[in-house]
Formats: structure tokens, C-alpha cells, sequence
């Protein structure tokens, strides 16, 4: 199954400077904004909390918001796998 356009983008970008982001220098912080929310973000997470949970809601609802940001990944990932065109 291929992946998202998006993570194949942040794959090519992360081996053309992979010495870069090998220096002390590089931090937590820089991976998180340039891969890791990015990443997310292709797989269709609400990581900057655009749906506007306050954080009770997030708390108590935080399962069923995980698997259904999980169960909308694998639904693309299955579709895109099965119809290139989508």
C-alpha cells in the first residue's frame, strides 16, 4: 500500500539532509514541526486541535478520538491501495 503523497514528501526531504538533522544542533523541537506533526497531519490527525476540543473533552473523549483518527488512516491507506486514482 502506498504511502500519502505528503510522507513520501517528508521521506525525500529527511534523506537529502539527513546529516543536517544528525548535528547536535538539530533539536526535539525542529523534528516535531519539519516530520513528526507533518506526518500526522498527511494521516489526517487533528494535532493542532481544529476541531476546538476543550481539554475535558479531549481527556474523556481521548479513545474514541484516537481510533477514529486511526480508523479514517486505514480507510484511505485501504483505499488509496486498492484505487491508485484516489
Amino acid at each position: 500500500m502506498p504511502a500519502p503523497q505528503e510522507v513520501s514528501e517528508l521521506v525525500k526531504r529527511f534523506d537529502r539532509n539527513w546529516e543536517s538533522y544528525r548535528s547536535s544542533e538539530y533539536n526535539e523541537t525542529q523534528a516535531r514541526r519539519e516530520f513528526i506533526d507533518p506526518f500526522f497531519k498527511a494521516l489526517g490527525w487533528d494535532i493542532d486541535n481544529e476541531q476546538g476540543y476543550v481539554e475535558t473533552e479531549k481527556t474523556e473523549g481521548e479513545k474514541s478520538l484516537i481510533q477514529r483518527q486511526i480508523d479514517a488512516t486505514d480507510s484511505r491507506l485501504t483505499n488509496s491501495s486498492t484505487n491508485p486514482t484516489a
